[in-house]
């Protein structure tokens, strides 16, 4: 499970809990497949879908983690992780996991 960091909890991913999608952070390394099989080991349950994103960069601090990226003038950072919406089947869930403000 070290490559799932933390559920997120923003208006949107309440919204999809709902239809019983699941939002957390990941390792930016990790894959799809990866994931999907921690998360079925891990907890018992059966993923049908899974979609991933990259959250754009932040500003020019230094002390940000993420591999340096130049967009004309402005100076940006890759983010280390990326963002999975986990669908499970129908009848199964998965307990909140740590939860971290964003």
């Amino acid at each position: 499970m070290d490559g799932i960091k933390y559920a997120v909890f923003t208006e949107k991913s309440i919204r999809l809990l709902g239809n019983n999608q699941y939002t957390s952070n990941v390792e930016s390394g990790s894959t799809r497949t990866e994931i999907k099989h921690w998360v079925e080991l891990f907890f018992g349950v059966k993923v049908i879908a899974m979609n991933s994103h990259r959250l754009p960069g932040k500003g020019n601090s230094h002390r940000l983690p993420g591999k340096g990226r130049r967009m004309g003038p402005i100076m940006g950072h890759t983010m280390h992780y990326k963002r999975m919406i986990i669908t499970l089947q129908p009848g199964y869930s998965i307990p909140p996991l740590i939860e971290k403000r964003t």
